[in-house]
Parts: structure tokens; sequence; C-alpha cells
């Protein structure tokens, strides 16, 4: 989403770009990350369009001024929308993924794909996350050519990132307020608050929104911390499959301890064998024909 589609008759000059975020801290909905570039040449002008840190402006002046940069020739923009659910699967998968490191990506990646265009980056100003100077050493590592500055707010700094910091708030909002709930409980309600683990309304919404068995809407970033309170009633669930697994070992090791003296060791049934030949699951998993996820 965003500008990019073809080179601006400015993106063969040298160009400069500003990276920000929105949604890092909220328990619900998606992480975006906005960038803006522009010519450095059109610096001064960018100085006098009003971009501030979108945290200090109303709901009003952000749309006010996201439309107007929309529509400005001389400005290109773009944002990566992070899926909640991609935040929780990445961030507790066996091999993890933490939240800078899925940043740090997503910044890289708008950085590529505006060069991939053809636009001639000199200079990067990005809002830090992590320590500002290994950041900088990281985007410098892979982007040689380009110069970054990494720090913290930069947002309300570089107007560059001001603007860029506005792009990624106003696409986050407008992701929470046209949100489609995927799930089609009768009770659920979109009145979820700001989606802040502090937020008294969102606080209230994930505990009249969690189920015993299948836990959070898919609006959730379930692995959050936050989310651990509302667990205590949750159903803790055993698979079949499991069950036998853990019997069949228990005998194994009673063989082993027999046959050990003669040079035999039982064998093992592994569980992921039971759960691909569909044998051991809930009749509830074998008539939806679903199976076991081992990696995401």
């Amino acid at each position: 989403m965003g500008s990019l589609g073809q080179l601006p008759i400015w993106g063969s000059k040298p160009c400069i770009m500003g990276i920000d975020e929105a949604g890092r801290g909220p328990v619900l909905g998606p992480m975006v990350y906005g960038c803006l570039y522009c010519a450095s040449s059109y610096q001064k002008t960018l100085s006098t369009l009003q971009f501030a840190d979108s945290k200090t402006l109303k709901e009003e002046k952000r749309e006010e001024l996201f439309e107007e940069l929309k529509t400005n020739e001389s400005i290109g923009w773009a944002v990566d929308v992070i899926d909640p659910r991609d935040l929780s699967a990445k961030m507790l998968k066996k091999n993890k993924i933490n939240l800078n490191e899925i940043s740090h990506n997503s910044a890289i990646g708008l950085v590529r794909k505006t060069l991939d265009l053809g636009v001639l980056l000199t200079e990067v100003y990005v809002d830090t996350v992590g320590d500002p100077e290994k950041y900088r050493v990281k985007l410098s590592e892979i982007f040689p050519a380009i110069k970054f500055v990494v720090a913290k707010k930069a947002d309300s700094l570089y107007p560059v990132v001001s603007g860029a910091s506005i792009v990624a708030k106003v696409t986050r909002d407008r992701a929470l307020r046209d949100w489609v709930l995927d799930e089609s409980a009768e009770n659920m309600q979109r009145n979820f608050g700001s989606g802040y683990p502090g937020d008294p309304e969102t606080k209230a919404w994930l505990d009249n929104h969690k189920h015993a068995v299948f836990g959070f809407p898919t609006l959730v970033r379930f692995s959050w911390g936050t989310c651990n309170a509302y667990s205590k009633d949750s159903v803790d669930v055993v698979w079949e499959a499991d069950a036998d697994e853990d019997e069949s070992n228990r005998r194994a090791s009673k063989r082993q301890v027999k046959l050990t003296d003669i040079g035999f060791t039982g064998v093992k049934r592994k569980s992921e064998d039971i759960e691909s030949s569909g044998k051991g699951r809930c009749k509830f998993f074998q008539a939806r024909k679903l199976e076991l996820l081992a990696q995401f």
C-alpha cells in the first residue's frame, strides 16, 4: 500500500527517507511501519508542511495531513501492515523472532522496496528500535551506499520522519476502524478502545471476548503478556496422541530397563507420526481435516 508504483520524475536524483512505526505497544490490531521519501532538494519545503510527531496531533489533523501528502507529487510513501496473528506467530514459534527484529525487518523491507523501484536513496532517517548505534550499523551493513541516521524521538526531530509517523499512525487507525472480525459469535463487539493494555475499555473487551478453549479473536496479539491474566479459566487441552505417546514411552522405559543388559533399547513412537496419520486425534479435528502445524 502506498505510492510505490512507478518511479517519480525526481526519484533519480538524491533522495531522503524517513521511517517510523505505529502500534508497537497495543495488544490489539496490527503494527504498521510507514515511510515517506522525497528529493533531498525538497527538504526545506517539507519542513513547512506542518508535519509533526503524530502522537502530538489530533486525529482530524493527522487525517488532513495524510490526505495532503497523498496528493503531493513531490512526496512518495509506503506502509507495511503487520497482522496481529503474524506478530504472535513469529514471537511464539520454535525459532522465535522478537519484536525488535520484526520491526527491523519491516524497516529494511521498506528501504529495499523503494530502492527496487529505482529511487536514489542517499539518506534515511529512522526512529530507533533498541540501541540506536547498533541499529545504524546493522542498516549500514545491509545498505552501504546509504547514510543512516538512527535516533530516539526521530519523529519529533526530522520532518521526513514526522511525515512517516503520520502515514503509519493514520494507516493503523483506519485498519482498526475498518477491522472485520473473522469470528461470528453473537456477542462480538467493536468497543475495544485504543487497544493499549492500560486502557480500561480494552481490558473489558478482552475479558468479554476470551474463549476457554479457542482463546481470543484474531484481532488480539495473543503473545502479549497482557493476555496471560485472562487465561486463568482456560481449559487445559490434552491431545489423545500425546496421551498415547506418554503411555508408549512409559512402557518403552520399562522394557529398556529389562533389555539394556543385553544391548536392546525401546523405540519411542513420535507424536508427529500419529498426528500425520490422522490417528489419535479428536473427532472435532478429524472432521475438519485439521493437521498438525510443526512450523509457521
